[in-house]
């Protein structure tokens, strides 16, 4: 039986996410026992994460255990935590779909930002304040309307939906509790980070897999919304190690975690095409802007308005000087090496299932 200074528990809430699946790989390759929360649901919602257990639908196998359980449910995480008493834990789990959050308002402020204060709490009525550690999902879309750039950890904040209202609610709570009550708490300030395993209905992973389509004859047409919006966008598997990383410091703070670099959705979208030999030209303007293939003048991209956010973000730009110095942390995958992993994890996708 291992002392309590030796145990390596952690406990994550949106495991079945893009970044908890990576995650837990990379706590696992830690030797860490892991333990992820899911949502019960009519089909297993675990396709990320069934590589790195035995018995899917036993949901456990070697030191990867999973646990029933909502954001929305205070007294579940009470029992979670109180069975396993993790030693960190990373709260990941968000309804996090920006132009969603208009729709269900009022669900993301329940679960990203009243769900985190109920994880707060559990820590503390289970006794674990002096010996569990906590990091916190946060997000760049805090800085919304943006009033300084690049952006930092001393940037005011300006959020511009409801998903960034509630993410700014769970930020100053978290640095609250550790205020009031010692916890060692960290926000981690994540600028938009992408990988094969991003969810379908975010803009990066919709041109990948529409481009793809395009590629294998299985579409025609890429629609998208607002083709300028530029966003700094780094690989999911580098910003997980920077949140294992914030909780090894002997000292609880706040880190922005970005490359440092913008694009455009256009520039991804040019990108995307490249990748599978087509070079895209823009003939237009406005909503009746078009894509074409150089060489042929087909059309592939157009934009559909029904995909334009009520309130867009400003010039969203991270300055992780912080990161870099004290958690000596920097990103290792670069923009062009982004899209081909995506581009080809997508086609090798819609080869072996051209429904997907």
């Amino acid at each position: 039986m291992s002392s309590d200074a030796e145990r390596k528990v952690a406990l994550i809430t949106g495991i079945n996410g893009q970044d908890g699946s990576y995650l837990s790989e990379f706590l696992l390759e830690k030797g860490y026992e892991v333990h992820g929360i899911i949502r019960r649901a009519s089909s297993f919602n675990t396709s990320r994460i069934e590589h790195l257990y035995s018995d899917p639908y036993a949901h456990t196998g070697g030191r990867l255990h999973l646990h029933y359980g909502d954001m929305t449910d205070s007294s579940c995480l009470v029992k979670i935590i109180n069975k396993t008493k993790p030693t960190e834990i990373y709260n990941l789990a968000a309804q996090s779909h920006v132009k969603v959050s208009f729709d269900l308002s009022e669900y993301t402020a329940d679960v990203d930002a009243v769900g985190t204060l109920r994880l707060l709490d559990a820590i503390r009525t289970c006794g674990l304040e002096n010996t569990a550690k906590f990091y916190q999902a946060s997000t760049s879309e805090l800085y919304g309307k943006v009033v300084e750039t690049p952006q930092n950890e001393n940037t005011p904040f300006y959020p511009r939906s409801p998903y960034a209202c509630a993410k700014l609610y769970a930020y100053w709570i978290v640095i609250n509790y550790r205020e009031a009550y010692s916890l060692f708490a960290c926000n981690g300030i994540l600028f938009n980070h992408e990988s094969p395993r991003r969810g379908e209905t975010f803009v990066t992973r919709k041109i990948t897999r529409g481009v793809a389509k395009i590629h294998l004859g299985l579409s025609d047409i890429l629609e998208l919304g607002h083709i300028d919006s530029k966003r700094d966008w780094g690989h999911a598997k580098d910003y997980v190690e920077a949140m294992w990383l914030m909780l090894q410091k002997e000292k609880p703070e706040d880190y922005v975690i970005a490359t440092g670099e913008t694009h455009s959705v256009r520039e991804f979208v040019e990108a995307a095409f490249r990748y599978v030999g087509k070079e895209i030209v823009w003939e237009g303007k406005g909503v009746d802007e078009v894509g074409k293939e150089k060489d042929s003048g087909t059309i592939r991209v157009k934009i559909n308005p029904k995909y334009f956010r009520p309130t867009d973000v400003g010039f969203l730009l991270g300055d992780a000087t912080k990161a870099k110095s004290k958690l000596n942390w920097a990103p290792r995958v670069s923009f062009p090496e982004l899209v081909k992993d995506m581009m080809q994890a997508d086609i090798d996708l819609m080869k072996r299932n051209p429904m997907a």
